[in-house]
């Protein structure tokens, strides 16, 4: 099994006829992902990725032509709130959202209409999810997935190819690996994905990627203490060394008046059962301090 995509995604890229939406389309094509429609105001009536995929001009049309249930947006910044929002009316009951630079004042009303909605959103600004083996929806690369049973979940997107990577070399493979976003304004936080791993029988360990700013890091792992006390589990916390006050690569990275340090962060893990890395590479050999064998 895996959580959010799998063998089951019947997706819809929106965005499909841009540059960004049809160069990641072919990616996850080519990784097996089942893409049934693209979706494009104003092009339906096209055949995308070669004439292997219907363009439509509403989410609604593709819900009812193809049966998507997942979708991937490459919309840009302006208009990409209104697709979420147009994919979660159509039905989509899962959307990934890769759009980056969406003000957070706009985000605030979308993340509670899909949450009422009964939907899952991830990102914006995410790298997407790959279930090895299964599916990949996003723009996190294919190649450096193994199938297993290590789940991971980072508000960062090189960051998490970093530590699949290091995973993947050191014989360890994954279930899924989620990326979330590191915007301040998302619609997945790190509690949503630690419930779904915990309910996943394929899910035996987990990696968690976190980086200052924020309260995120804390209430995972007090969730994890309580619901995950018995599987390993290891981290990183990006962004050690920046000063207060700095945003550090993500809108959601920065710390103010003392709060969300990675003092902090790495305090509340350790505290929870987590082993803490001072790098992504050390993460294969903490999980198996901690007691996991692939």
């Amino acid at each position: 099994m895996s959580i959010l995509i799998g063998t089951e995604t019947r997706l819809v890229v929106q965005g499909i006829t841009g540059r960004e939406g049809e160069f990641h389309a072919r990616a996850m094509q080519a990784y097996g992902t089942q893409i049934v429609a693209g979706m494009t105001p104003g092009k339906g009536g096209q055949l995308a990725l070669d004439g292997t995929v219907p363009v439509f001009d509403t989410v609604e049309a593709v819900v009812r032509e193809s049966g998507a249930n997942t979708s991937c947006i490459f919309v840009p910044a302006p208009g990409a709130p209104d697709a979420i929002l147009e994919a979660v009316a159509a039905g989509i009951r899962t959307v990934f959202c890769i759009t980056e630079n969406i003000p957070a004042l706009d985000m605030i009303p979308v993340v509670e209409e899909v949450r009422l909605a009964g939907a899952t959103l991830i990102g914006p600004n995410c790298p997407g999810a790959t279930s090895p083996g299964r599916a990949k929806v996003g723009i996190i690369p294919g190649s450096i997935h193994r199938e297993g049973h290590v789940g991971v979940v980072s508000r960062s997107g090189t960051l998490t190819y970093e530590a699949v990577q290091a995973m993947t070399d050191a014989g360890l493979g994954q279930s899924t690996c989620v990326g979330i976003g590191g915007d301040p304004v998302i619609g997945t936080q790190f509690v949503d994905i630690l419930r779904l791993f915990a309910e996943d029988p394929d899910t035996d360990a987990l990696v968690l990627i976190g980086e200052i700013g924020g309260a995120a890091e804390e209430e995972a792992a007090a969730w994890a203490a309580e619901h995950l006390a018995d599987m390993p589990k290891v981290a990183f916390i990006a962004g050690r060394s920046a000063p207060e006050g700095k945003r550090m690569g993500h809108a959601g990275a920065i710390v103010s008046g003392g709060k969300g340090t990675a003092a902090s962060k790495v305090s509340a893990l350790e505290a929870a059962g987590f082993r803490v890395a001072n790098s992504p590479t050390e993460l294969p050999q903490l999980l198996r301090d901690a007691g996991y064998r692939s």
